[in-house]
Formats: structure tokens, C-alpha cells, sequence
């Protein structure tokens, strides 16, 4: 029999449960035992968009009940991570009154401008230093209150998502301290929930179970759950999922940024304590929660979603590129052409992305793409060049020297890119590992179980682990000069 820790993962779109340990040669094993769809559910087609809780504790207790049935393994700590923000409004009896409101629930909006208009937006992001968008848990709750949103009134807690699922697992309420950063009202620097801040949303700041950091041991899975037949200990793992994917980067030392790399980027560094400036309210850099206390200061900044949407359109006209196309067309492009800045609003979810990229080019004074190869080296070569814009920021900030950045997630497998990031910024890239979040979150359940000391040691297991890509600058004044240029017609 082989001892393993099993790792939840709910993501926006599918969720996941892996169970992993460690071999006699130190090296990670891992085995995917269950996947499962997740998706946004509109309520009896009145404009409130909620997730299905029921649905997705169903397929944990689902996946768990598949995994005690099996005599080859021994699970010795469960731990659930999930996207940020959302929470669950639990009556007196610990019942979900209601399957919880997402993110996306455009309820948020006009209540997120009142807010920041009657509290302040200065104020808000100096006790805080959160990037402000609608939907953070500050938004919501107020929203909630100024609807008369009956689940917010009866609730007598009010449990993030990741949390939720450890509540159902042992019956234990906690609010873990990654995922908490994300609602915007948590200061960073008492580590607290900032009552003035919930007050003025007219939530009570007693309804919030206590506050705890990444590796506590929360409680036993209840046997009226599942039954193993010997006791598991559930985890607080860093519950919001890019807490866990940055826990999980293969670094030496602190002098590093990072780069998580999907349909959406993130990019920045870990430091001891939050930055908050007038320059880093004017960058909309986010302050969020790290394992061991650290605080992840990092902006965000659009992936991959680009091209994605002009491989639909492509494909509507005929033209289904698989990624290795892709990455010839990226390649047989014409150098330094057109650039786009892919974080101005016009790329957020435009009609036609082909249309909106032509329309960008035309307004900064550019030669427009002339063929699928050009659009494909222009998304491309933009990212590298944003990449750079957001690094030089961290450079600003950081009271290090950044000697490498590690690309982690989906995106590390696109070698290319990882190249031409490492051409733009002008430091060594290395990427891995892909699957980030669910490495994460075993290795929280490692040091929680004694298994590894610090993250030191988590980091330097993962590299162990880990085959990871290396890339070097190349052409560095090229590419110097093309940012100049860059920055000229699409940062102004």
C-alpha cells in the first residue's frame, strides 16, 4: 500500500481531483482520479448567475468515496483549492442557504461605482492594495446588501468557496488567508479583515470564520462524509488557486519574478510585505496572499485569450491551425511589423478580434496584417513586449535584483514565447512546471503532514521533481529597440 495526499482543484470551467506522493526517489508521482465539468448556471432565467455547489461536493464526495473503495492506497491529507472571490452563505444549522452567486453575475457593477465613489478609491486601495474590479468579495457583499439579497440577510457565515468545501469535508469553518486576500477588504498588513471596509458594505464582520494560513490542519474528514475507516486530515492548503500555481515555483532564491501563463497572465514578484503607493495605484498592481506569509504583488495582464479567439474565427472560415501551425506562422511572420498593446479594453471580447486587431493597428499609424501568419507573430511578439513593459515595473518595485523569471502553467509548454519573453526582458526564462496549482497544493499538504520543513525545501523538491525548459536572451538589442518603439505607439 502507497500513502498519498489527494488535491482538489475546482477551476471556472472543469474541476479535478489528483492524488500524489512522494517515491523513494524523491520524485513526485501523480495520478488524475477524477474530472468533472464546472460551469456559470443562470437561476430560472432571471439575470443571477450562481455556481452549482451541490453539484460540485457531489462529485468530491463522489471522488473520495471511489478512492477509499480502493485497497492499493492510503490517503493521509486532503486539500482544496478554487478560483478567487465567491463566497457561501451559511445558515446557524451550517446549511448553504443557496448555491452561491459567481463572479461573473453582472449584479456587481453599479453598486461596485457607488462604493468606490462613497468610500473612496484612495482609501479603499491604501488599506487594502487590491487591484480594483467589480466582482471583488467587497463589490459583492454590498451588492448583496443593497439588493436585500435574502441568503446575505439570514446568513449567519460567510465561507469562501475553498473553505466551503473543507467545511462540508469536516464541519470545521475557517477563512484561509490567500483566498481571503482576493476580496479586497483584507489588510495586508495586520492580516485582518478590515472592519470599516466591511462595515460600509453593510456585512458584519462576525460572520467571517477565524482567519488561518496555508498548511493548518483544519479537521478529520467526518465519517458521515466518507469512511476511509482510519482518520484523514483535511488541510488548508493556500486555497485561491494562483497562491498555490506561485507555491509551486521551482525557484533557488527570492530574486525571481514569475509569470503564470494561460488564456490570462499574471506576472510578478513575492515579497515579504504588501507595497502600497501612489505608483502602485497608478500601475493597479494587487497585493495578494502567499504561502508563509509572503505577499504575492503581481498584475495581470491578458494572456493567450487573443490569439484563442482568432484561432474561432479562423476556424469558422475553414482554417483549423493546430498549435504546431501555429507556432510556423508565429516564426515566418515578418519581425517587429505591427505591434498591439493586448491589454487595451478594445481586445476584452470584441466581435471580431481579426477586426479589432486591424482597427488598432490603423489607429496608431501601423501597416495592418496582410495574412494569418502576420496576425500570429504580431499577438506573439506584443505579449513579449508587455511582458517587458510589466517586468521593468517590477524591477521598480522589487528591493532585489530580479536575476530570472519562471513561466509556470499551461503556457510554459509554448517554447517560443518562453524565448522571445526571455529576448524582451533580458533575463533567463524557465518554465514548468504546467500543472502548477495541483503541485501547489500537495505540497502545502506535505509541510502540513511534516514531510517537507519550509518552502525552501518545497521549491528546491519541485525543481528536483520538475524537468524544466531553460532559455537565454538572444538578440537583446533588437529587441531593446523594439520595445522602444513599442512602448511608443501602444503605451502612450
Amino acid at each position: 500500500m502507497k500513502n498519498y495526499v489527494c488535491a482538489i482543484d475546482f477551476g471556472a470551467t472543469s474541476g479535478r481531483m489528483i492524488i500524489s506522493r512522494l517515491n523513494e526517489q524523491g520524485l513526485l508521482e501523480t495520478e488524475e482520479v477524477r474530472r468533472f465539468p464546472n460551469a456559470i448556471q443562470e437561476k430560472d432565467h432571471d439575470g443571477k448567475f450562481y455556481w452549482n455547489m451541490t453539484a460540485l461536493i457531489g462529485e468530491v464526495t463522489a471522488g473520495l468515496t471511489d478512492l477509499a473503495a480502493r485497497k492499493d492506497i492510503h490517503i493521509d491529507a486532503i486539500g482544496c483549492d478554487t478560483w478567487g472571490v465567491d463566497v457561501v452563505f451559511v445558515d446557524k444549522e451550517g446549511n448553504m442557504i443557496e448555491q452561491p452567486r459567481a463572479y461573473r453575475d453582472p449584479y456587481t457593477v453599479q453598486p461596485f461605482k457607488e462604493f468606490v465613489e462613497k468610500v473612496g478609491k484612495e482609501k479603499i486601495y491604501g488599506k487594502t492594495g487590491i487591484q480594483f474590479m467589480n466582482f471583488n468579495t467587497l463589490f459583492q457583499l454590498y451588492a448583496c446588501h443593497k439588493e436585500q439579497f435574502r441568503p446575505f440577510e439570514d446568513a449567519a457565515q460567510y465561507i469562501f468557496i475553498p473553505d466551503y468545501v473543507s467545511f462540508v469535508l469536516t464541519g470545521k469553518a475557517v477563512c484561509e488567508y490567500t483566498i481571503l486576500s482576493t476580496s479586497q477588504f483584507l489588510d495586508p498588513r495586520t492580516k485582518q479583515i478590515d472592519q470599516e471596509l466591511i462595515e460600509a458594505a453593510g456585512a458584519k464582520i462576525g460572520k467571517f470564520p477565524p482567519v488561518v494560513y496555508p498548511g493548518t490542519i483544519i479537521g478529520n474528514l467526518k465519517k458521515d462524509v466518507v469512511d476511509f475507516g482510519y482518520d484523514i486530515p483535511v488541510v488548508a492548503i493556500a486555497g485561491h488557486d494562483t497562491g498555490s500555481a506561485v507555491a509551486a515555483i521551482p525557484a533557488k532564491d527570492e530574486k525571481f519574478a514569475y509569470l503564470s501563463s494561460g488564456t490570462w497572465s499574471l506576472m510578478g514578484i513575492e515579497t515579504k510585505d504588501a507595497i502600497i503607493n501612489e505608483r502602485s495605484a497608478e500601475l493597479n498592481f494587487t497585493n495578494e496572499g502567499g504561502i508563509e506569509g509572503t505577499t504575492r504583488f503581481l498584475k495581470n495582464i491578458t494572456g493567450m485569450w487573443i490569439l484563442e479567439q482568432c484561432r474561432k474565427e479562423w476556424k469558422k472560415m475553414g482554417k483549423d491551425y493546430d498549435f504546431k501551425q501555429l507556432g510556423e506562422m508565429e516564426q515566418s511572420g515578418e519581425a517587429f511589423r505591427s505591434f498591439i498593446n493586448p491589454d487595451d479594453p478594445g481586445f476584452a471580447n470584441p466581435p471580431s478580434m481579426l477586426k479589432a486587431i486591424d482597427d488598432y493597428c490603423e489607429r496608431t499609424g501601423q501597416p495592418k496584417p496582410e495574412n494569418d501568419a502576420q496576425v500570429a507573430r504580431l499577438i506573439m511578439e506584443s505579449l513579449a513586449m508587455r511582458y517587458r513593459t510589466v517586468f521593468d515595473w517590477l524591477k521598480e518595485f522589487a528591493d532585489f535584483p530580479i536575476e530570472v523569471l519562471h513561466i509556470i502553467g499551461g503556457g510554459a509548454q509554448n517554447a517560443l514565447l518562453a524565448q522571445w519573453t526571455s529576448n524582451s526582458v533580458g533575463v533567463p526564462v524557465l518554465t514548468g512546471p504546467t500543472e502548477a496549482t495541483a503541485i501547489g497544493n500537495i505540497m502545502m499538504q506535505f509541510k502540513a503532514l511534516g514531510k517537507v520543513k519550509d518552502i525552501a525545501e518545497m521549491r528546491a523538491l519541485i525543481a528536483k521533481a520538475t524537468p524544466l525548459g531553460h532559455y537565454e536572451p538572444q538578440n537583446v538589442a533588437a529587441w531593446d529597440e523594439a520595445h522602444k518603439r513599442y512602448v511608443a505607439l501602444c503605451e502612450k
